[in-house]
Parts: structure tokens; sequence; C-alpha cells
């Protein structure tokens, strides 16, 4: 069961990455500017070690899914089921990289007018779950901790730019739609 689920797990990042490649194309060329760029590299990496970690955890010390599965397989159905809210309500904002278009839209619809970022909270429920699911508990607690790191840096880049480039600060604490500033 877990070489299927990490395969389809894979699988899905891979899509995930080629989207944002569209999206980050379709921005760029409407003049988005990225940022983060010198902790983005590191982000690539938690997220490659992880699924490494895992992988290797659970082959090596030959893990069998948990007892708990019938409580963490309902929690990780729900994850993806607001994973792909949060896409589809972004559309080709979406992406992997901080990339804003300056005067443009701030999409605060879908989970966004409920929370600023819930993709990072749905990525490190997974981080958690997800190891969880398979018994690999030292990858589960390790990546948890880096992923808070990562995020403690991630989350005051992508504010700083959202507020220098956009409408942010009222977009979010109006909770209406905005159409781009011209």
């Amino acid at each position: 069961m877990f070489y299927v689920f990490f395969s389809l797990l894979i699988l899905q990042r891979i899509t995930e990455l080629a989207i944002a490649k569209r999206n980050e194309k379709w921005m760029i060329d409407r003049g988005g500017i990225e940022h983060g760029r010198e902790h983005y590299r590191f982000i690539v990496a938690l997220h490659t070690l992880f699924l490494l970690s895992l992988l290797f955890e659970v082959m090596m010390f030959e893990r069998e899914i948990s007892v708990l599965w019938y409580l963490l397989i309902p929690i990780l159905i729900i994850t993806q089921m607001i994973r792909y809210w949060a896409l589809m309500s972004l559309g080709p904002y979406w992406n992997t990289k901080i990339i804003i278009v300056p005067n443009d839209i701030v999409v605060s619809k879908g989970p966004y007018q409920y929370l600023k970022h819930p993709n990072y909270i749905i990525v490190a429920v997974e981080i958690l779950i997800i190891p969880l699911l398979f018994q690999a508990y030292v990858t589960a607690l390790i990546f948890t901790l880096l992923n808070i790191v990562m995020m403690t840096v991630r989350i005051p880049t992508e504010e700083k730019a959202l507020q220098k480039y956009t409408n942010y600060h009222e977009a979010f604490n109006s909770k209406s739609r905005f159409v781009p500033r011209r």
C-alpha cells in the first residue's frame, strides 16, 4: 500500500510543479515580480528530503500502515480537498514561488476568505500526517520542525511582497473581492 500511496504523492507533486511553471510564465508575462528567491531552494530541498526521508524510513524499518489509519486517512482526504480548493481559488495566481503581479487582484475567495495562507497550513498537516500514517515518526518530527522554521521565513516574505505591490491589507480585512487596479 505504501508504494502505491508514495507513487501517487510523487505524481501529485510533479503535476503541481508543471502547473506552477505554467502559472509562473503567465504571471511573469503580466509583469510579475519574484520574491524570496534566496530561500526557495531551501523549500525545494525540504520537500525533496521529506519524500526521501519518508521512503527511507518506511523501507529501512519496514514500517506498516498505522493502526490509526481510520483517523489519519480522513484528515488527509480533507487536507487534499482544501489543497485543491485553494489551488482552484487562486487559479493562474497559484504558484510554488512568491510571484506578485503589481496592482493586480488579491484573491480573497475560497479558503482565502477565511485564512491568509491556507496552503501552508495544508502542507504542515501533510508533513505531519503522511509520515504518521506509515509510522515514520522520525520523518514526521524532523520535517514538521524544519517546516515550521521555513515558514518563519516564507510567510513574512510573502506578506511583505503582497503589502508592497497590492491592496492586500484592504482585501484581507474587508473580505471582499477586488478587481484589478489600473
